[in-house]
């Protein structure tokens, strides 16, 4: 009905943050979380190929049943925004090679469903998941942090969905 495993990615093209969380008697738990860097005085290609054969080996190894990705929003920052979209582009091709739907959310709905704000900073967003998966649970690391926050939006979604569709 709803999915119960999600591969939550915050996208970049210097860092890409990968968490995966499962539902557990109705609550999402974390499951596995980390950040992939790449150097930045490699060629850009290179970087995209790292990115998506990372991405792959994560979905084959951990056998999600969706990925949720942080939708992309263009600032003023257009270079900094094309790295992103090819980030996130890599991403989206590993999920359809290995044949796993793929949602993308907006910061904001990313924020609104861990903290109930959609212009909450990023220190309110942490305490939120700590309040969510418990504060042990949350990672360290920025990029990792932020793709458990898009993995519980998608839960969150998921669910929402699921029991919109079975009252139809």
């Amino acid at each position: 009905m709803f999915d119960s495993v999600v591969l939550g990615v915050d996208p970049g093209l210097g860092s890409v943050g990968f968490a995966v969380l499962a539902r557990e008697r109705g609550r999402p738990v974390l499951v596995w979380a980390a950040d992939l860097s790449t150097p930045s005085g490699t060629a850009t290609e290179q970087r995209l190929r790292r990115i998506h054969t990372v991405t792959a080996e994560i979905l084959a190894e951990r056998r999600p049943e969706a990925l949720a990705v942080e939708r992309l929003l263009w600032g003023r920052n257009t270079g900094s925004a094309m790295q992103v979209a090819r980030a996130s582009g890599v991403v989206m091709l590993a999920a359809a090679q290995a044949g796993i739907a793929v949602t993308e959310y907006a910061p904001l709905e990313v924020k609104m469903a861990v903290t109930g704000v959609g212009n909450a900073a990023k220190d309110q967003v942490r305490r939120g998941l700590g309040l969510i998966l418990g504060r042990e649970a949350v990672p360290s690391q920025p990029d990792a942090a932020d793709a458990v926050a898009v993995a519980v939006c998608h839960l969150q979604q998921s669910r929402i969905r699921g029991l919109a569709g079975a009252a139809r």
